[in-house]
């Protein structure tokens, strides 16, 4: 009879600190969670996607130790449970490593964010517009309209150009006039244009120049600033202007030429 009862106290002593611990595991883990929310918000750098990935990977690992513990109170033995876990997660990463391979890069992309929804950019050969970053996954629209989901490991393994991250972006408008021509009319063609299209910045100033002497062309540069959201529309009116305005100046535009020297006389078959 006293054993039995020294059974019962004994566990009810463990069941009371098991349900101790439980109750303060569960409050310590969603106060942690919290402020790992918090904190990562304030930062104001994190993706609201990280910060609740972080919030709840927090949260579950304490009640994971706090589960562990809780066995510790019945007399399991936890080495071996801790044992078995750390053989798991290997188990788990090594038969997931591809998808958390995407699911560090997404995190990596989502907090250095070297591109945000909405800009466009080129990584590795991969082009579009940026529609959604995942911790899987960054869905992209291509130029022609096409949607792309690209895992987020293609992504984060190689070199991004933004096209859209900077306000303004430099354009070089080349065009060839013959040797004929008038250097310095070209050159103040090209400027007169530049001055009267409001895209253009004033600074930094435009600029024309000589930048090539070619085989059958001289090369004048229109060197420009715009913003980023005026390049592309300007760069093909300021083509098409300069076409028109060399027309209307009588500057040549010549187009590649080959000189061939010799006989273009057939050669018959010697008949016999």
């Amino acid at each position: 009879m006293k054993s039995f009862q020294l059974l019962v106290l004994t566990y009810s002593v463990s069941v009371l600190g098991a349900i101790v611990i439980l109750i303060a595991g569960w409050i310590i883990s969603r106060l942690l969670g919290r402020w790992v929310r918090t904190l990562l918000t304030r930062t104001r750098r994190v993706d609201e996607t990280v910060v609740g990935f972080f919030s709840v990977f927090v949260r579950y690992a304490v009640l994971v130790v706090v589960a562990v513990m809780v066995l510790g109170q019945f007399g399991v033995q936890t080495a071996s449970i801790i044992t078995a876990l750390g053989a798991a997660g290997l188990a788990i990463g090594l038969a997931l490593q591809g998808t958390l391979q995407n699911i560090a890069a997404g995190i990596m992309l989502l907090v250095l964010r070297p591109f945000r929804v909405g800009e466009y950019v080129d990584a590795g050969g991969i082009a579009g517009t940026v529609q959604e970053i995942g911790l899987f996954a960054t869905e992209m629209k291509t130029f022609d309209g096409l949607y792309r989901m690209v895992p987020n490991s293609l992504l984060w393994n190689v070199p991004v150009t933004n096209f859209s991250r900077r306000p303004e972006r430099r354009y070089d408008l080349v065009i060839g006039i013959g040797y004929e021509d008038d250097i310095e009319k070209a050159q103040s063609v090209l400027m007169d244009l530049a001055r009267v299209e409001e895209r253009i910045l004033p600074d930094p100033e435009p600029d024309a120049f000589v930048s090539e002497l070619g085989d059958s062309a001289v090369s004048v540069t229109l060197r420009y600033w715009t913003s980023s959201a005026d390049w592309w529309a300007t760069s093909r009116d300021m083509t098409k202007a300069a076409k028109i305005a060399f027309d209307e100046n009588n500057i040549s535009i010549p187009f590649p030429q080959i000189s061939y020297s010799g006989s273009l006389a057939i050669e018959k078959p010697d008949q016999q």
